[in-house]
């Protein structure tokens, strides 16, 4: 859970700049199974492509933009020139639990252990990302050439099931205990109770200096420190 408002996820992007296979320069694609993201874009130009049951598109991405999509999209960034965006993720905590599957190739989506090693970045981060992102740009390219997107559903599912009881307990702790939070405030003032009001505060959390070798580029995703979270759900329902 970060300090800001609902739950939300915030990181600041430089997508990369790394020229896949089909000759376009970009991240790497994947999929989230219940998270919603947004892009604002901050600099630069290129697209994201996404491939859902209604089909590809390749959508334009300029400064001042800001296109977001739900569970099920899968993405890829296309950097056409120095692309910088601001990306917001519901449920914050729980994409870097894992609520992202890469479009790796079929055979590697269906042996657990190869996925696994093909997804976390060991030794030099750069150049391990890099082949991270070029396996699941094979099976992205594959994918929109032969179809299979329903399969490769049912594969990411088999992937993170022994996760889900996990994301539950993030998502409670995070964006529902927020949501439950308005509620009670809601119904103090319905009482006339303005007591929530006498805490208001400002908190700041500062960019962090070195970036991560995200999904989609160089990351810099804001965190707050672990003396500002707030407590578990169950404490703050008492």
């Amino acid at each position: 859970m970060t300090l800001l408002p609902g739950g939300v996820g915030l990181s600041d992007l430089t997508v990369y700049e790394w020229e896949g296979a089909d000759g376009l320069c970009g991240g790497t694609p994947h999929m989230h199974l219940v998270c919603s993201e947004a892009y604002v874009v901050i600099g630069g130009a290129g697209s994201v492509q996404t491939l859902t049951t209604s089909g590809f598109a390749d959508t334009p991405l300029r400064p001042g933009d800001v296109v977001g999509f739900t569970p099920g999209t899968i993405h890829r960034l296309v950097n056409a020139g120095d692309l910088r965006l601001v990306v917001l993720m519901q449920n914050s905590g729980l994409p870097e639990a894992g609520d992202a599957v890469f479009t790796f190739p079929a055979p590697m989506l269906a042996d657990l252990d190869a996925y696994r090693r093909a997804a976390v970045l060991t030794g030099d981060h750069a150049a391990a990302a890099r082949r991270r992102r070029d396996l699941a740009l094979e099976g992205f390219l594959a994918l929109r050439r032969d179809g299979g997107l329903r399969e490769f559903h049912a594969a990411a599912h088999r992937l993170k099931s022994a996760l889900l009881d996990a994301w539950d307990v993030r998502w409670r702790d995070g964006a529902l205990a927020a949501a439950h939070e308005t509620g009670r405030q809601l119904e103090r003032l319905k009482a006339g109770d303005l007591s929530h009001l006498d805490q208001g505060a400002v908190s700041r959390l500062d960019r962090p200096k070195a970036p991560l070798f995200g999904m989609c580029g160089r990351l810099h995703p804001y965190t707050a420190p672990a003396d500002l979270h707030r407590p578990p759900l169950k404490e703050r329902l008492r």
